[in-house]
């Protein structure tokens, strides 16, 4: 980072009134060392020898008239996810109870239709053939404001003094990323619950705070039981991108790690297109083996592996900065959370560095950036060794962000996705000879990104991504090229009814000068100095219901962070150095969106409108952060006396 940048940053730490809001860029920190012996080294892994895995449709368990219906657990398996040869990785993910087959990490797609709702029992089957609750794969730290089971009703959903990593049943509650659907059923943080186990220890909480009251609030609140709850999704909304996960307090960051994630595909509608414009097909249910598909989404993650093949994490705040005590509560360092994690290979859909057959024809791609806290430049190259930047030889036609079409295809020769943003992208490999090599590599950096050039990620390994190889055309491809699509047009949101600053803040120790970060925190803006707020403050996000706010995002840290408001989509309005002028927003950002990169020293603004009721919350995506304070309930029309 320029020393002028810096100089910026310390002002700005000192106008907010707090030397610990001072931004650090953890240069010296561990994620960008070797990882402990016992880890596979990425370097030995063979690139390009799997297959890519085409996620099928996931079965419904019924279809309606009217709806359709799932049943969807989340259970654990084991996965070749390495090549063959290596060990297979013991994971979490989502599958139909009707279909054990279905279970597969990255989950299988749910395919969405306009107006046609989809209900959904979504079920914590984290437990052994006996009944009894399965722990953690990975290190909870219970020293962070969590779920905490142990804490009991009264102490559920707060900070524990327990170093060690939680050992008890799992919770969970599942967020469908991207839908407009009522608080009940967006998977709110507090509503949390643990698996119908046979051994849960006395005294255990088996619900988050806000169990109960979403129950009671939801029409479908008498199908929800013990382990399980129905959520319901309208997809009244345009055509997208959506993607499912879990979303529990204090610990989203390892559930989501340790697999259970999913596309979820809306179609139809006014702002979609009629079959035959774009390439396709993609995954239906009821589909033969064998069947080619021209539209495939694409999940990117990064992980680390042991050399048992089980995903490494951190389990100490020793492997971020080598900071090795006292820990919370002798101090205000939690013992094992990181305040990013990036982890040394890269993985597809499931597979590390897979490869793809292509015809020499149009491919329709919905791009997923799943890492927990990795920000990728994809690029489309003939070496994927090549010095940095390196040349791009296609171009990457974006055609949509997260809610939707943009208002016309965007030709970029790289295209940055932070954490949780997804792309929808048109590549066209006609012409090309059979045999031709192409590949797509991340020039993202290896550490926290600030929107700055030139720090790119290993090239040997999260510098590559994956591996195209044109094969012999089998059938006509009678899509539109993407430089003549004309993409359906979204209606415009209206006049801004309000509008709010709010902040993006980071603490280092109050008590061990130079420890930092320890905390990541969100809050409001005052006579431009920040207002840090914790996740059990009182609510300061309170829209009316269907007003049109802009809320305008000071980013006070040093790192750009991608932010996600839940129930809304929205529109990039500008971005603006905190002392200088707007600038539009980028191309690709055009359209709708439900997560956004506020970079450091900016003011970053949206537009959206609140239109259904109810308790929901914003984050930061970064996933280590939302975990550790970076998240916010907020309220859309009036707040009732009744909440937890």
């Amino acid at each position: 980072m320029p020393e002028l940048v810096r100089r910026r940053f310390l002002q700005i730490g000192a106008i907010a009134g707090a030397s610990m809001l001072a931004p650090t860029r953890f240069a010296e920190t561990s994620f960008a060392r070797s990882l402990p012996g016992r880890t596979v080294d990425p370097t030995a892994i063979r690139k390009y020898v799997t297959p890519l895995v085409i996620p099928p449709a996931m079965p419904p368990s019924k279809t309606k008239r009217k709806l359709d219906y799932y049943e969807i657990a989340v259970r654990q398996f084991r996965q070749q996810i390495l090549p063959p040869g290596l060990p297979a990785t013991t994971v979490w993910s989502y599958g139909s109870v009707d279909q054990p087959k279905s279970f597969n990490y990255p989950a299988f797609t749910i395919e969405a239709r306009y107006r046609r709702p989809i209900r959904v029992k979504w079920i914590n089957d984290l437990v052994d053939q006996h009944g009894c609750f399965l722990p953690h794969l990975l290190p909870i730290d219970q020293t962070l404001h969590w779920a905490n089971p142990p804490g009991g009703k009264q102490h559920r959903d707060s900070n524990s003094t327990d170093q060690t990593p939680y050992r008890g049943p799992v919770p969970l509650v599942t967020h469908v990323h991207g839908n407009h659907t009522f608080d009940y059923s967006d998977g709110y943080a507090e509503a949390w619950y643990l698996p119908d186990a046979s051994n849960i220890p006395k005294g255990y909480a088996r619900e988050g705070s806000f169990f109960k009251f979403f129950k009671e609030k939801s029409p479908l609140g008498h199908d929800w039981d013990t382990g399980e709850v129905v959520f319901e999704y309208g997809n009244d909304q345009p055509a997208n991108t959506q993607w499912y996960h879990d979303h529990t307090l204090g610990m989203t960051r390892a559930n989501v790690y340790a697999g259970p994630a999913g596309f979820y595909l809306l179609r139809g509608g006014p702002n979609d297109l009629p079959q035959g414009y774009l390439p396709g097909p993609a995954p239906q249910v009821g589909d033969r083996p064998g069947k080619r598909y021209y539209e495939i989404p694409l999940a990117v993650q990064d992980r680390s592996f042991n050399n048992d093949g089980s995903l490494f994490y951190p389990n100490s705040r020793a492997f971020f900065d080598g900071f090795t005590g006292p820990y919370a509560p002798d101090s205000d360092v939690p013992p094992i959370w990181n305040p990013e994690f990036f982890a040394n290979t890269i993985v597809v859909n499931g597979k590390t560095w897979p490869a793809l057959g292509v015809e020499p024809r149009r491919y329709r791609f919905r791009i997923l950036n799943g890492c927990n806290s990795r920000f990728l430049i994809f690029k489309l190259v003939s070496d994927p060794l090549a010095p940095r930047p390196a040349p791009a030889v296609l171009p990457l036609w974006v055609i949509g962000a997260e809610g939707g079409f943009l208002p016309a295809p965007v030709s970029l020769d790289n295209l940055l996705m932070s954490p949780a943003e997804r792309a929808d992208v048109i590549v066209d490999f006609t012409g090309l000879p059979v045999g031709t090599e192409i590949y797509l590599i991340n020039e993202g950096p290896d550490e926290p990104f600030n929107g700055q050039p030139g720090t790119f990620a290993d090239p040997a390994t999260t510098g590559q991504v994956m591996k195209f190889k044109v094969v012999p055309l089998t059938s006509r491809d009678t899509s539109t090229p993407p430089d003549r699509l004309k993409l359906p047009a979204a209606a415009p949101l209206g006049a801004e009814t309000n509008r709010r600053q709010v902040s993006l803040n980071e603490q280092d120790s109050a008590v061990l000068p130079g420890v930092g970060p320890v905390i990541t925190l969100l809050g409001t803006v005052q006579n431009g100095a920040a207002v840090p707020l914790r996740w059990d403050d009182k609510i300061t996000e309170n829209p009316a219901l269907n007003s049109i706010e802009v809320w305008e995002m000071y980013n006070f840290t040093a790192d750009a962070h991608p932010i996600h408001i839940h129930e809304v989509q929205f529109q990039v309005v500008d971005r603006q150095p905190i002392d200088g002028d707007p600038r539009p927003p980028e191309p690709w950002e055009r359209g709708f969106k439900d997560t956004v990169i506020a970079y450091p020293g900016e003011i970053t603004r949206v537009k959206a409108k609140f239109d259904l009721p109810g308790q929901y919350v914003w984050h930061c995506h970064i996933v280590e952060h939302e975990d550790n304070e970076m998240m916010r309930p907020y309220h859309i029309g009036p707040i009732p006396p009744s909440l937890p």
